[in-house]
C-alpha cells in the first residue's frame, strides 16, 4: 500500500487527511517502509515520524533515496542511524540501484504464516450493505451472543470485524462491515475509515451477503454497493432482511425478486434469500447458499470441456458480422478462478460484440453452473505468439 508524505504538524487539511490515510495504512501493515532524502539529510519531520513509527511497534525498513551517485552518497548514511530505526539501506529509485537489498529486508520481516492462511479452509463471508440494515444482528443470531454492537442508530459498527463460526455445514469467517454511507454523505474522518475498510473486507471476502431492507427495497446506495462486489469478482447473494415486517399476500415473495433483480439487473446472476435477522427465518437456509456460491466462485472447468461448449454455443447462434467480416472463434481456456476467467481467442477482436459476449456468459452458466459468482472473457485475437493452430 502506497501512502501519500506525512506532514506531522501541517494544518493543511489535504495533507491532514494524507496523514490519517498514513496511520490507518501504518495500522494494516505487515512491514513498513520508512523513505527519507539522502540529499536533505535527517530533517525534525524524519525525526516525528520515526517517533510515531516506533509507537507502532510494526518492523520497519528505513530506506534512504536519492543516492544517484551511489558509491558517493551511501557514505552520508551513518546520519540516519540516530533515527534507531535500525539499518538504514541508500538507494536510487531513478537508477533502481541498491532495490534488492530493500526487498530482501522486507521480506524478512514478513510473518511465517498469516491469519489468512491459517484460514484457508474457512469461507470468508463479508456482510455488506449501507447502515442500519440489520448485518450486525444478522451475524449475532447467527453466533449466539451480542458479540458486534446492534442499534437502531445507523452506522453504530465503525470497523470491520471477523467472527469465526462453524457448524455442520462447514467453517466460515463472518466479517461485519461498517455501513457503507454515499461518499457525498461521509464528513466524520472515521466515517471515511469505515468506507474504506468496508471496501477492503470485501476485497478479503469469498463471498458476500448484500443486505437489503425489505422495507426500503433496492436504493442507489444498494446498487452501488453491490457494483463494488461485482467489480472484485466476489460470489455475491442477495440477502432481503426484515421480510417479516412485509405484508404479504400470493406472489409477494416473487414479485419483490423482480423489482429487486429489475434494480440489480447485472448481478442476476446472485441468489436471493429472505430472512428476519431479528427472528431467526430462514438463517439456517444461508449456509447451504454460500458453500454453493463460493464453490461456484472457484470452479475449474477443463479446456476440452469448454471448446466443446463453446462450438455448441457457436452452432446454436452464429458469431456476429460486420461488412462482410464473420467473427471467428478459434479456441477457448480458463485464465483464472476467483471470479471464473475466460480466454477466448478470435480472429478480430473489434467482432467480439458485447451482446456475443454476453450470450456465451450465459451459456457457460447453463451448462457449469455459475450461480452466485461473475463471469469474465478476456478477447485475444489470434497470433503466431500466442496460439498455435
Amino acid at each position: 500500500m502506497i501512502q501519500g508524505g506525512i506532514e506531522p504538524e501541517s494544518k493543511d487539511i489535504i495533507l491532514s487527511q494524507m496523514r490519517e490515510q498514513a496511520n490507518l495504512a501504518i495500522e494494516m501493515a505487515d512491514v513498513i517502509i520508512f523513505l527519507a532524502d539522502i540529499k536533505q539529510g535527517v530533517t525534525p519531520a524524519d525525526r516525528e515520524i520515526a517517533e510515531m513509527l516506533r509507537k507502532s511497534k510494526k518492523p520497519v525498513v528505513l530506506v534512504c533515496n536519492k543516492a544517484d551517485n551511489y558509491q558517493k552518497d551511501k557514505e552520508e548514511i551513518y546520519e540516519f542511524y540516530n533515527l534507531g530505526m535500525g539499518e538504514p539501506y541508500p538507494i536510487s529509485a531513478s537508477h533502481a540501484l541498491g532495490i534488492g537489498d530493500v526487498l530482501d529486508a522486507i521480506y524478512n520481516h514478513f510473518p511465517e504464516k498469516t491469519a489468512d492462511e491459517e484460514n484457508e479452509d474457512r469461507i470468508k463471508v463479508a456482510v455488506i450493505g449501507k447502515p442500519n440494515v440489520g448485518k450486525s444482528s444478522l451475524i449475532n443470531k447467527i453466533l449466539g451472543e451480542n458479540r458486534n454492537i446492534v442499534s437502531n442508530i445507523a452506522g453504530t459498527t465503525r470497523d470491520a470485524i471477523d467472527s469465526e463460526f462453524e457448524n455442520e455445514k462447514g467453517k466460515y469467517i463472518f466479517i461485519d462491515t461498517a455501513g457503507i454511507r454515499r461518499k457525498s454523505k461521509v464528513n466524520e474522518k472515521i466515517e471515511k475509515y469505515s468506507v474504506m475498510r468496508s471496501l477492503l473486507a470485501v476485497e478479503r471476502a469469498d463471498v458476500c451477503l448484500l443486505m437489503i431492507d425489505a422495507n426500503e427495497g433496492v436504493t442507489e446506495q444498494d446498487t452501488k454497493i453491490a457494483g463494488e462486489a461485482h467489480e472484485a469478482g466476489k460470489g455475491i447473494i442477495i440477502v432481503v432482511n426484515k421480510w417479516d415486517e412485509i405484508e404479504k399476500q400470493t406472489g409477494t415473495m416473487e414479485n419483490y425478486k423482480k423489482q429487486v433483480y429489475a434494480k440489480l439487473a447485472y448481478i442476476t446472476y446472485a441468489p436471493m434469500i429472505f430472512i428476519s435477522a431479528k427472528t431467526g427465518q430462514r438463517i439456517d437456509k444461508l449456509y447451504d447458499i454460500i458453500n454453493e456460491v463460493a464453490e461456484q466462485n472457484a470452479k475449474r472447468v477443463s479446456t476440452s470441456v469448454l471448446n466443446q461448449v463453446i462450438n455448441e454455443a457457436i452452432a446454436i447462434t452464429q458469431p456476429p458480422t460486420d461488412k462482410g467480416k464473420r467473427l471467428k472463434i478459434f479456441y477457448g481456456t480458463q485464465a483464472s478462478t476467483k471470479p471464473p476467467t475466460f480466454v477466448i481467442f478470435v480472429n478480430n477482436k473489434e467482432l467480439f460484440h458485447f451482446s456475443y459476449e454476453r450470450y456465451l456468459i450465459n451459456q457457460f452458466r447453463k451448462e457449469f453452473g455459475l450461480q452466485g459468482t461473475p463471469v469474465r472473457i478476456i478477447v485475444r485475437e489470434k497470433t503466431d505468439d500466442n496460439y498455435n493452430f
